[in-house]
C-alpha cells in the first residue's frame, strides 16, 4: 500500500473506535432511560425477579461449560494454527489463540448485557401497556436497541483492534471462529432451553387443562419467559454478532490480497461498516409507533436506516480516493435484497396477510391440516429468499468481475457486508420480540386486565412477525457471508499450495468424485444437526411435562388456583437448564468433527464440495424451519384474537399443536443452522494448510518417488486410496494401471 492508502486506513481505524464509542454511549443512555420507567405492581416485580434470576442462572452455567470448551480450543489453536508451533512462528500462534479468546469474550459480554436489559425492560413494558401501545412500544424497542448497539459496536471494535494490532487479516479468522463457536453453542443451548419450556407449557396448559398461556398456576411459565431471553436475546445476539464478524473477516481477508492494485479495499470495508452502525443509531433514535401499529413502526425504522446507509455510503464512495462504485453497487444490492427478503418473510408470517389466515382456516379441520399446510407454505416461503441470495451473489459477482482477478469474490463478500450493514437495527427489532412476549405474560400474571393484555398481544404479534423477518434476514446474510468465506478458504488453501509448489485451486468441479463426496456429506450435516437439536427439545420437554403433571397431582390446590398456593417454578427451570447444556455440546461438536474428517479424507477439493453442499442444504432447511415456525405461531395468535372460533375451540387446539411443532423449528434448529454453516466454513479456512499438508504427506507415503516411476504395491498397501500429489490436490481419484507383476503406475 502507498503512504496515502496507509494514512487513509489509519483514519478509518480512528473513525471505527469513535463510532463504537458513540454507539456505547447511546446504548448507556437508552439503558438509563429504560431503568427510569416506573414499575409499581408487586406481583409483576416478583415474577420479573424470578425471570431475571432464572436467566442469570442459566447464563452462568452455560458460560462455565463454554469457557471450558473455549479453553481447550484455544490450546489446540495455540499448538496447531496457523502452523504447528514447532515449525512456524510461535508468535502467530499466540496471536491466533488470543484473537479466538477475544471473539468468544466479546460475544459473551454482548449477550450478558442484552439479558440484563431485556429482563429490566419486560416489567416496565407490561405496566406501560396500561397507558397504551405507544409508551409500551417505546420501552420494549429501546430495551432491544441496547442489545443491537452493543453487538455491532463489539464486532466493529474487535475486528478493527485485531487487524490494527496484528496487520494480518488471517488472524481475523481466529477472532471470527471464537465468535462463531460461542454463537453456535449459545444459540443451540438457548434454543433448547426456551422451546423445552414453551412446548411443555403449551401442551399441559392450553391443550390439557384449557388454562391461559401465561397462567401462574402452570409450573413452566417462568421457565418459558426465561427461555425467551436466553434464546432470543442472548442467542440471537451471539448469532448476529458472529454473522457480522464473519462477513467483515472474510471481506478483509480477500481485500488484503487485493491491496496492491491501488484500490484501498480494506479502508472501504471499514468505512461501510462504520456508516452502517451510524445509520442504525439514527434509525433507532427516530423509531416511533404511529397509527398503523407496531409492525409498521418496526418495518419503517428498517427502511429509514436502509435509506440513510445507502446515501452515506454513496457520499463516501464519491469523496474518498480509491473507492469503487462497482463495490458500492455490490454492497447496495446485498442490502436491498436483504430488505426484500424481509418483506417476503413478512408476507408469509404476518397474521394480517392471507397465508397465516389460510392455515388458520385449515386448522378448523384438525391438527393434521395445520401441520400439512404450514409445512407446505414454509417450503414455498424459502423460494424468494433463495432466489434473492442467488441474484445478489450473481449481480455482485458480475459487477466486480471487470475490476480484475479476485474482485468477483470480493464483490460477493461486500454484498454480505451490505446486507449486514444495518444489523444494529435488525437486532433491535429482534430483541424487541422477547421483551414484549415477556411483558404479555407479566400483564396476565399481574392481573392488569383484559385491555392491557390485548395491547400486549398486539405488541407480541408484531414481535413474532419481526422475529421471523430478522431470522430470514440473518439466514440470508449468512448465505452470502459463507460464499465469501468459501473465497477466503480458497485464498488460504492456495497460499499453502503455493508454499508446497503446487498449482492453485481455481474452482470445484462437481463431476470430480472427491468434490461430489464432499457435497453429499456437507448437505446431510444441517439435517443431522437440526435433528439432534429437535430431539434435544423433545427429550427435555418430555421430562418437563412429567414434572408439571407431578406438581398438579401432588400440590394441593394448585390446579384450582387457591390463594397462596404456588408451583415449584425452579424445578422446571432446572430441567430446562440441565437438559439444554447436556444436549448442546454433541450437536456442535458433530459439525466440527465432520468438517475435519472430510478434510483429512479428501483434502481441499472435498472441503470445497462439503461447503457447497452445506450452504445450499443449510439455507433451505433454515429458511423453511424459521418461516414455518413463525407462520404457526402467528396462526395460533390469530385464532386467539377471535378468528375461527377463538380460544378453546377445536381450531385453537389444532393451532397450538402446530405451534408446538413450529417452536423448535423457528427458535432452536432454524436460526442455529446459519451459525453452523459459518462455523464449518471458518474451521475449513483455519485448517486449510493442515488439510493440504496431510494430503501431501499421504501422497508422498503412497508414492514417495516422482510421478510415473514404478512402485512395489506391497510396500504401501495402506495408501492405495490416494493418487499422485498432483492428482490428489486437483481432486481426482486414483488411476492405477498394472504394468507387471505386483507393479503399478500412476497415470
Amino acid at each position: 500500500m502507498s503512504s496515502m492508502d496507509e494514512s487513509q486506513l489509519s483514519l478509518f481505524y480512528g473513525l471505527s473506535f469513535l463510532c463504537v464509542a458513540l454507539a456505547f454511549a447511546f446504548a448507556a443512555y437508552l439503558y438509563l432511560w429504560v431503568k427510569k420507567q416506573k414499575t409499581e405492581n408487586a406481583k409483576i416485580q416478583e415474577v420479573s425477579l424470578l425471570i431475571k434470576q432464572g436467566a442469570n442462572t442459566f447464563m452462568r452455567r452455560e458460560y462455565k461449560v463454554l469457557a471450558k470448551f473455549a479453553g481447550v480450543a484455544a490450546i489446540v489453536i495455540l499448538i496447531l494454527l496457523p502452523s504447528p508451533i514447532w515449525t512456524g512462528d510461535f508468535l502467530d500462534n499466540i496471536k491466533m489463540a488470543v484473537a479466538y479468546l477475544c471473539g468468544t469474550a466479546l460475544s459473551a459480554i454482548a449477550g450478558k448485557i442484552g439479558i440484563l436489559v431485556a429482563t429490566l425492560s419486560n416489567a416496565r413494558t407490561a405496566e406501560a401497556a396500561q397507558r397504551g401501545i405507544k409508551p409500551a412500544f417505546l420501552i420494549g424497542f429501546r430495551g432491544g436497541a441496547v442489545m443491537g448497539l452493543l453487538v455491532v459496536g463489539c464486532s466493529l471494535l474487535g475486528v478493527a483492534a485485531v487487524l490494527m494490532v496484528t496487520g494480518d487479516s488471517s488472524i481475523l479468522l481466529g477472532f471470527s471462529f471464537g465468535a462463531s463457536s460461542l454463537a453456535l453453542f449459545a444459540k443451540a443451548g438457548g434454543g433448547i432451553f426456551t422451546k423445552t419450556a414453551d412446548v411443555s407449557a403449551d401442551l399441559t396448559g392450553k391443550v390439557e387443562l384449557g388454562i391461559p398461556e401465561d397462567d401462574p398456576r402452570n409450573p413452566a411459565v417462568i421457565a418459558d419467559n426465561v427461555g425467551d431471553n436466553v434464546g432470543d436475546v442472548a442467542g440471537m445476539g451471539a448469532d448476529l454478532f458472529d454473522s457480522n464478524v464473519a462477513a467483515m473477516a472474510s471481506s478483509l481477508v480477500i481485500a488484503q490480497s487485493l491491496s496492491g492494485t491501488g484500490f484501498n479495499n480494506v479502508s472501504m470495508v471499514f468505512c461501510y461498516a462504520i456508516l452502517g452502525l451510524f445509520a442504525s443509531i439514527i434509525g433507532i433514535a427516530t423509531a416511533r409507533v404511529g397509527k398503523k401499529g407496531p409492525t409498521s413502526a418496526l418495518n419503517s425504522s428498517t427502511y429509514v436506516t436502509t435509506a440513510i446507509y445507502l446515501v452515506l455510503t454513496a457520499i463516501a464512495t464519491a469523496v474518498f480516493p480509491g473507492f469503487s462504485w462497482r463495490i458500492w453497487g455490490a454492497a447496495a444490492v446485498g442490502l436491498l435484497v436483504g430488505v426484500i427478503i424481509g418483506i417476503t418473510t413478512d408476507y408469509f408470517t404476518d397474521d394480517s396477510k392471507p397465508i397465516v389466515q389460510k392455515v388458520a382456516k385449515a386448522s378448523s379441520s384438525g391438527p393434521a391440516f395445520t401441520v400439512l399446510s404450514g409445512i407446505s407454505y414454509g417450503f414455498i416461503s424459502a423460494l424468494p429468499a433463495m432466489v434473492g441470495i442467488a441474484i445478489s451473489a450473481l449481480v455482485a459477482y458480475k459487477l466486480c468481475e471487470p475490476m480484475g482477478e479476485g474482485y468477483a469474490i470480493f464483490g460477493i463478500s461486500m454484498a454480505a457486508v451490505g446486507m449486514l450493514s444495518i444489523v444494529g437495527m435488525i437486532i433491535s427489532n429482534d430483541a424487541y420480540g422477547p421483551i414484549v412476549d415477556n411483558a404479555r405474560g407479566l400483564a396476565e400474571m399481574g392481573g392488569l386486565g383484559e385491555e392491557t393484555i390485548r395491547t400486549a398481544d398486539e405488541l407480541d404479534s408484531a414481535g413474532n412477525t419481526v422475529k421471523a423477518v430478522t431470522k430470514g434476514f440473518s439466514i440470508s446474510a449468512a448465505g452470502l457471508t459463507v460464499i465469501s468465506l468459501l473465497g477466503a478458504f480458497m485464498s488460504e488453501a492456495n497460499d499453502a499450495l503455493a508454499a508446497a509448489g503446487r498449482d492453485p485451486i481455481t474452482g470445484f468441479d462437481i463431476m470430480s468424485p472427491t468434490v461430489f463426496f464432499g457435497v453429499l456429506v456437507g448437505a446431510v450435516v444441517p439435517a443431522v444437526f437440526s435433528a439432534m437439536l429437535i430431539l434435544g427439545v423433545d427429550k427435555n420437554a418430555q421430562r418437563m411435562v412429567a414434572e408439571i403433571h407431578r406438581q398438579f397431582n401432588s400440590i394441593k390446590g394448585l390446579r384450582e388456583g387457591k390463594p397462596g398456593v404456588k408451583p415449584e417454578y425452579d424445578k422446571c427451570i432446572d430441567i430446562a437448564t440441565s437438559g439444554s447444556l447436556r444436549e448442546l455440546i454433541p450437536a456442535g461438536l458433530m459439525t466440527i468433527i465432520a468438517t475435519v474428517v472430510v478434510g483429512f479424507i479428501g483434502g481441499p477439493s472435498a472441503i470445497g464440495g462439503f461447503l457447497l453442499g452445506n450452504i445450499v442444504s443449510g439455507l433451505l432447511i433454515a429458511l423453511f424451519m424459521s418461516n414455518a415456525g413463525g407462520l404457526w405461531d402467528n396462526c395460533k395468535k390469530y385464532i386467539e384474537a377471535g378468528a375461527e372460533g377463538g380460544k378453546g375451540s377445536d381450531s385453537h387446539k389444532a393451532a397450538v399443536i402446530g405451534d408446538t411443532v413450529g417452536d423448535p423449528f423457528k427458535d432452536t434448529a432454524g436460526p442455529s443452522i446459519n451459525t453452523q454453516i459459518t462455523v464449518v466454513s471458518l474451521v475449513s479456512s483455519l485448517l486449510s494448510s493442515v488439510f493440504v499438508n496431510v494430503l501431501l504427506l499421504l501422497a508422498e507415503r503412497s508414492f514417495p518417488q516422482s510421478a510415473g516411476k514404478r512402485q512395489n504395491r506391497k510396500k504401501h498397501p495402506r495408501w492405495v486410496l490416494f493418487s499422485c500429489p498432483r492428482q490428489v490436490l486437483s481432486g481426482n481419484w486414483l488411476v492405477w494401471r498394472k504394468t507387471g507383476r505386483n507393479f503399478f503406475t500412476c497415470k
